[in-house]
């Protein structure tokens, strides 16, 4: 009998014990495909200039996920929260060798508090002025990400308890996110063009008239180029010089007002945001390798529009202050007339700098055409170009209607339609009567000629502001056959004669820009659990088999123990 118990119970252990096994893997182990989330991320600004680099080098990411809070941070992906960001928990996890960092940012900007936008705008300068090794990613904040950082943050927490018990034992239990994306490492983009595009009208002199330019660059900027927007800077500059050409082109069509004593020439710039390098090869091709053009002839000046679309200040920002009985004096005069007696609510002052050849960048980009002894100006509602509100992620359109018309304050910069339709007035204005020479006739300065069906047009402007920061515009991202390349040169061929584009290619050899890719892939997040538990669940499976080892091994002794524990007493008389 005791033989063949032990047979049938050595039978039942062989066959149990396999799927028991299974079972309590398939009942610890949570499947991966159920656990995984996917989402989009935005990678760091990552190029060269002149030699120096900027940005992240780096855009593998494969490592489990960590908040700041966390003690240590070394080879993980290390989440934070714009609400919660900070210069200072960022250097922590660089300077821990962290694996990664992921920025998570509100899907709606304007619900955020001013100071904590102006706190990150401010900081966007400082986190590409050196070059980081580690990937640095953005990320809009969904339902799924928000809980993924909440459950990573509570794990990250509770490794400060006081207990080690504790921490073994929350460390073990808790679920943990392994950070996974998809993409290649970076490359340098060859080959890279930067398009910029010109048209003119011309006045009724022909070519020996002087020449007015109007220049605006149409790129965007922010930490990360496929969340830069640009809607003040520089959407506002380009919408206004769109709608330039429009009155313009009605009033250089009429022959009453054709009689105009300049030609115009306008200017849509790439690169602008990576020191003008589309301005930079324009006038090159102009000046040194042309016989003949309207550079080279005779310019009046050349007026750069920057930022534009806000404020109740307007500054005209110059290199050298312009003398007196010259065209620049004149815009200046005008300018000065206009605000004076047709917006005085609004303050107009002059902001002289030196052109400063020795730093990396120039301020504004009417210092291109300083350099060439062509004088410019650059307008902005900006007093310095040292505004962090030129280069951020922040700078973007959305912001509520009823906001806007009550004037209240709002994250970050914006376009206020009300405003830029003003600016765009008064820059029309002042112009038609340079052109015309409207105060040696004695014409008075509250004479407005943009009116009626010649006024400036409000919808036209929400329009094209709409239209440009409806996607990035960052310069790695418009190739010379992007659609907002070819929208804008079809829009200028439509109010301008002798549409033209300009390229801009990095030399081969020594480089002034280096593109590179990979700036937007896909995360996953997978639940994962933490490698202590995996040694943890291997001791106690190791434990299971070597007690049924024994049990087995010993059945004898172990069954004669049951027998005599659970044997009745025998009651003695």
């Amino acid at each position: 009998m005791f033989e063949e118990a032990s047979e049938v119970l050595e039978n039942m252990l062989k066959w149990s014990l396999p799927l028991s096994l299974v079972l309590f893997l398939v009942l610890v182990c949570p499947l991966r495909a159920e656990a995984a989330h996917e989402f989009s991320v935005y990678r760091m600004q990552q190029y060269d200039l002149q030699g120096q680099t900027y940005g992240s080098r780096n855009a593998i990411l494969n490592t489990e996920a960590r908040t700041v809070e966390a003690e240590v941070l070394s080879r993980r992906c290390v989440m934070m929260r714009l609400a919660d960001f900070s210069y200072e928990k960022y250097q922590k996890a660089l300077q821990q060798s962290a694996g990664a960092v992921v920025i998570i940012l509100p899907q709606n900007m304007s619900t955020m508090p001013q100071d904590i936008v102006q706190q990150f705008m401010e900081l966007e300068p400082e986190l590409l002025a050196t070059e980081t090794i580690v990937p640095v990613y953005f990320a809009l904040e969904d339902e799924e990400l928000l809980s993924i950082y909440t459950q990573t943050q509570i794990s990250s927490s509770s490794q400060g308890s006081s207990s080690a018990a504790e921490v073994l034992l929350h460390t073990a239990t808790a679920n943990g996110f392994q950070m996974v994306t998809s993409g290649a490492q970076s490359k340098a983009v060859s080959d890279w063009a930067i398009t910029s595009l010109e048209g003119r009208l011309s006045g009724a002199g022909g070519e020996d008239l002087p020449t007015i330019v109007l220049v605006a660059h149409y790129d965007s900027f922010g930490v990360a180029p496929w969340l830069s927007y640009g809607a003040d800077s520089n959407g506002s500059g380009v919408a206004i010089l769109l709608e330039l050409a429009r009155l313009f082109s009605r009033l250089y069509s009429y022959k009453r007002t054709h009689a105009g004593r300049y030609n115009l020439l306008f200017f849509l710039s790439g690169g602008g945001k990576f020191n003008y390098q589309g301005t930079k090869r324009w006038l090159e091709d102009n000046l040194d390798h042309t016989d003949s053009s309207l550079l080279q002839d005779n310019v009046a000046f050349v007026l750069c529009l920057d930022t534009l679309g806000n404020s109740d200040n307007l500054y005209l920002h110059v290199s050298k202050p312009p003398k007196e009985g010259s065209p620049q004096h004149v815009l200046l005069k005008e300018l000065e007339t206009v605000v004076t007696h047709q917006h005085p609510d609004l303050k107009f002052s002059m902001v002289h700098k030196k052109i400063n050849l020795a730093d990396d960048t120039l301020a504004w980009e009417h210092e291109r055409f300083g350099i060439r002894r062509l004088p410019a100006f650059t307008l902005s509602h900006l007093e310095s170009h040292r505004s962090p509100a030129r280069h951020s992620i922040m700078d973007m359109r959305s912001v509520s209607s009823s906001l806007e018309g009550a004037g209240e304050a709002t994250a970050g910069p914006h376009v206020d339609l009300t405003k830029l339709r003003r600016n765009t007035k008064v820059i029309a204005e002042t112009l038609a009567r340079v052109i015309y020479n409207l105060t040696e006739k004695g014409v008075s300065g509250d004479l407005e000629i943009f009116t009626e069906q010649m006024q400036v047009q409000e919808d036209q402007l929400a329009s094209l502001v709409d239209w440009l920061t409806a996607q990035p515009r960052a310069a790695q991202l418009l190739d010379k056959d992007s659609s907002i390349v070819n929208t804008l040169e079809y829009y200028l061929n439509h109010y301008l004669k002798d549409v033209k584009r300009h390229l801009v290619r990095a030399d081969k050899r020594d480089p002034e820009f280096v593109f590179y890719d990979q700036l937007k892939q896909t995360m996953n997040a997978y639940r994962v659990k933490p490698a202590i538990f995996d040694l943890l669940l291997a001791f106690c499976i190791a434990a299971y088999l070597g007690v049924l080892y024994l049990a087995i091994q010993n059945f004898g002794l172990l069954y004669s123990f049951l027998r005599r524990v659970t044997a009745p007493r025998v009651k003695q008389h």
